[in-house]
């Protein structure tokens, strides 16, 4: 779709918002939102996003799509984050909506090419070795998973792997999955 491609081009969402326990800067879906709004206008595009509740055995995520449609022509991408409704600090409908805004940021950032690799969270490893070219590469494997409880399985998996060993585990069975 020409109208993506020209979008993807044009989009500037600064990262305005500043963690100051973290010490970094970041963008949140409101903030691509804002700055998508007159692109959709001008290429004569909407945009819809659509959250649904899911679950993987006991764990609970939503899962977020973002679709892009000029003259019935659309084009979709999918993002899911957990939902821990007994996070410290949040009532449940808080636990949800955060969890929310985060799916959607990355079905976001999906669909428009939005690059977070410079974020503090995506760089520093707090003296571990660095991760994330091969989490990225394991999520990109993830997205060909169909079934929704492995898909939210393999999710987990990969977020909390702290060792290049584990991941290498991982990325094992994701081939198997893929496979199967």
């Amino acid at each position: 779709m020409k109208q993506l491609i020209n979008i993807q081009a044009e989009l500037k969402a600064p990262k305005n918002q500043f963690n100051s326990f973290g010490k970094y800067h970041y963008r949140n879906a409101e903030d691509i939102l804002e700055a998508l709004k007159p692109l959709l206008k001008k290429h004569e595009c909407t945009l819809t996003l659509n959250d649904e509740i899911k679950t993987a055995g006991s764990i609970m995520y939503v899962e977020s799509t973002a679709t892009l449609c000029h003259e019935g022509d659309c084009i979709s991408v999918t993002a899911q984050a957990g939902i821990d409704p007994n996070r410290k600090g949040m009532d449940i409908s808080q636990s949800f909506g955060s969890s929310s805004s985060y799916s959607r940021k990355y079905a976001l950032g999906g669909l428009f090419l939005l690059d977070d690799s410079k974020d503090a969270d995506a760089t520093n490893t707090h003296g571990k070795e660095d991760l994330s070219p091969l989490k990225k590469k394991l999520w990109s494997m993830i997205e060909k998973i169909e079934e929704p409880v492995k898909k939210a399985t393999a999710l987990k998996s990969v977020t909390d792997a702290t060792t290049s060993e584990q991941l290498s585990r991982i990325e094992s069975r994701l081939k198997e999955l893929i496979n199967e």
